[in-house]
């Protein structure tokens, strides 16, 4: 089956439990369609490089999932017509990425921070 990543956006005013209850809704979702959730990572509730439908932060949450492409359909579906979902993107990769997502990774891990000696 195909390897995909969602990465989601949920509303500033929500609570980490209600975070928590919506990323078992989709994990549920992909199930029920043939497909599984390989990792899931909370990214925290950051800020937004703009304002999008009134809100200036929101929760970042990305899944990992191996299924097929209408269990990725109908959630996108679903994530349309909720009020709690700001924005969501979904690709489409060659494998899924084992341990922890560059985000989660720490700064000096990334890079950032270190002047190049030549």
């Amino acid at each position: 089956m195909p390897y995909y990543e969602h990465v989601f956006l949920l509303r500033q005013d929500l609570s980490p439990a209600q975070v928590d209850q919506i990323t078992e809704n989709h994990k549920k979702i992909i199930e029920e369609k043939g497909g599984k959730v390989g990792k899931t990572e909370y990214w925290g509730l950051r800020n937004l490089a703009y304002k999008i439908r009134k809100n200036r932060k929101a929760h970042y949450v990305l899944m990992n999932i191996d299924g097929p492409a209408e269990a990725v359909q109908e959630l996108e579906r679903l994530e349309r017509i909720s009020d709690d979902v700001i924005r969501f993107m979904t690709v489409r990769v060659k494998e899924l990425e084992e341990g922890p997502s560059v985000m989660m990774r720490a700064k000096e891990e990334r890079g950032r921070g270190r002047r190049r000696e030549h």
